[in-house]
């Protein structure tokens, strides 16, 4: 059995649209929420056949002329619009290499620089590569910190960490979304869809809904059981040199209560780290 993504990706996106929202009147039942092909196929200027094909698999390499088309008539963003490019493997960049896995040393480094803010690399799967000490002690109520995604869905703490748990849950997945679009050929990253959809519900259902952006900047509502709540703004970076991967950091702003927070878990941190070090 072939994977169909692009397929998939049309049909969730389908069903999101009303005939009123893309100014369609509404005629006879429909078994299905959302739009019909045949409707999608009249929006896009093309023939409802070849676009059935398309979202069946049996037709694989459409032009840019009817990507742009099928984007259009699905009311795509940018971003979403780019992953439908990526999908059909028409997209600009052309072939992309596989993530790294390993952190240099010289990132390694750089993260230990970070003693007053959490920061910490992962790869497209979002898997931890590398973590400074404050992050180790702002993730310590996980019983793992070694997959986000897998953390945020099958670890108990995850639903007191985070605040807001679901919008956590969307945006996790959102960003699998987007990493799948720049490399549908990445193996781990298929290995942990597979995975979390066949022990979670909720992964299966955010998954199958096709939402898709990567967001670089935002704030984190958290929750750590040694501090109480506290709020951390966010920004990610790729690291160059280094296709995947992602410098992630946390930080708090100035003088807030955030940032006394933190200064307080990494103190409680590094006490715990002296007083289990064995003795010479």
């Amino acid at each position: 059995m072939t994977s169909n993504d692009l397929g998939d990706f049309l049909r969730a996106r389908r069903a999101r649209l009303r005939p009123v929202d893309v100014g369609l009147a509404s005629y006879g039942a429909r078994r299905v929420a959302g739009l019909r092909r045949e409707e999608v196929a009249v929006l896009a200027g093309m023939n409802s056949d070849y676009y059935a094909r398309l979202e069946q698999g049996r037709e694989r390499s459409p032009s840019p002329q009817i990507l742009e088309a099928i984007s259009s008539a699905l009311r795509m963003d940018d971003q979403a619009r780019a992953h439908l490019y990526r999908l059909a493997g028409t997209a600009p960049d052309g072939e992309r290499p596989q993530p790294r896995e390993t952190v240099n040393p010289e990132l390694r480094a750089l993260l230990d620089g970070y003693s007053t803010a959490v920061a910490f690399v992962l790869n497209p799967a979002t898997d931890f590569l590398a973590a400074n000490a404050l992050a180790d002690a702002l993730f310590s109520p996980f019983a793992a910190v070694d997959n986000l995604t897998r953390m945020t869905f099958l670890d108990p703490a995850a639903r007191g960490f985070f605040t807001r748990w679901s919008r956590a849950a969307e945006a996790v997945v959102a960003g699998l979304r987007h990493a799948q679009g720049l490399d549908p050929r990445y193996g781990r990253l298929h290995d942990l869809t597979r995975s979390l959809s066949e022990t979670s519900e909720e992964f299966a259902a955010l998954w199958a809904s096709h939402t898709v952006h990567e967001k670089v900047r935002d704030a984190k509502e958290l929750v750590h059981p040694d501090i109480g709540p506290l709020t951390l703004s966010f920004q990610t970076f790729d690291v160059r040199g280094a296709p995947g991967q992602q410098l992630v950091i946390y930080h708090a702003e100035p003088g807030s209560h955030a940032e006394q927070a933190l200064s307080l878990l990494g103190s409680l941190n590094a006490t715990r780290h002296q007083e289990s070090a064995p003795e010479r």
